[in-house]
């Protein structure tokens, strides 16, 4: 789908190319901000708190970029591009969109559930590394001796535990009791709708989110290639971001609504996600697993572990019932000095 998107969009002019670049903005913009809506309601009628409806469905459909490129990837013989593709997201979704939405405006925690959560997140992260390493010859994973792999079976290990996270996070919302927030003025007028046609609504306004963001990618992509911009510069920053977009998208149509809760739960639920679901239908689908070249143990890992460890610490660290701005500059200036470091290397 995305060499057709792409063909097509390279063949348009550049008025039509600039209409619809503009239109999958407007687009993408609307299905956020009524993403952001539809989740809070569906929070509202399931009696789930909002970290939890963010973590989940939210999630789910905010990383459908992210498999659909891992998955495709890896079909095609590009194992390395799909764990990549899984790793970079976590580094971004934590480093810059948590970041930036801690320092535009500090988010809410319900400390019973986002620390179950939050440990998931590292759990999931640590077990990514674990699995990659080959364990008959530890060291060489960071040489060139040798390379890493993530086992198919171990994919497929991966899609169950996503099938138990989804619903163990379902099952301890509800055994803490009804969630702390109280739903706000604007929550309550509109048709009384039942809580699974909200969530039909929610993950259509994701699906909308994903391919708006397809769209915008590729728009942006041919555009850079006719303003002669480099292809590595184009793969290392409009295609790597891109992935990541509706999630940032969510997270500061969350933000400015002022609804932190979603925003922290996607972040947590899209780094559980990359891992579960978009590294492991990756594997899935590849005889010989994903394949872990030594960078990924020189920066990759390493850095996605720190921004993961970093946010736990800033979670143990609030006193005042908030990730603050302090913990997203941190985070923030963790993602810009993982950029230079790319650059460098």
């Amino acid at each position: 789908m995305d060499d057709s998107l792409y063909t097509w969009i390279s063949s348009l002019h550049w008025i039509p190319l600039i209409l619809v670049f503009t239109a999958s903005i407007a687009v993408l913009g609307y299905s956020a901000d009524k993403l952001v809506d539809l989740a809070v309601t569906l929070s509202v009628r399931s009696g789930l708190p909002r970290v939890i409806i963010g973590a989940t469905i939210v999630s789910l459909g905010t990383t459908m970029p992210e498999a659909a490129v891992s998955v495709y990837a890896a079909f095609n013989g590009d194992p390395g591009m799909a764990l990549g593709n899984a790793v970079g997201s976590i580094i971004c979704d934590t480093g810059l969109i948590l970041g930036l939405s801690c320092i535009l405006l500090p988010l809410p925690i319900d400390r019973r559930l986002v620390n179950r959560q939050g440990w998931i997140q590292v759990g999931a992260g640590v077990l990514l590394v674990l699995s990659c390493v080959s364990w008959s010859n530890p060291a060489g994973v960071f040489s060139g001796d040798g390379t890493g792999v993530l086992p198919q079976a171990m994919g497929w290990v991966f899609i169950v535990l996503l099938g138990l996270y989804m619903a163990w996070s379902v099952w301890i919302a509800r055994s803490l009791g009804s969630p702390l927030e109280k739903p706000d003025e604007e929550e309550s007028p509109g048709p009384k709708r039942h809580a699974m046609v909200i969530a039909a609504l929610v993950l259509l306004a994701c699906g909308l989110l994903v391919a708006s963001s397809m769209v915008l990618i590729q728009t942006a992509r041919v555009s850079a290639e006719l303003l002669s911009v480099p292809p590595g510069v184009i793969a290392a920053t409009i295609v790597a971001f891109g992935t990541s977009l509706p999630e940032l998208v969510t997270a500061m149509t969350a933000v400015r609504k002022r609804k932190g809760e979603i925003a922290l739960g996607n972040v947590i639920g899209a780094d559980i996600l990359n891992v579960l679901f978009v590294a492991g239908a990756s594997a899935s689908v590849t005889a010989g697993g994903l394949t872990a070249r030594p960078y990924f143990f020189r920066l990759q890992f390493p850095v996605m572990l720190l921004v993961l460890f970093t946010f736990r610490i800033g979670l143990a660290a609030s006193r005042k019932g908030t990730l603050g701005r302090p913990i997203g500059i941190v985070l923030l200036g963790i993602y810009i000095a993982y950029l230079v470091l790319n650059v460098l290397s």
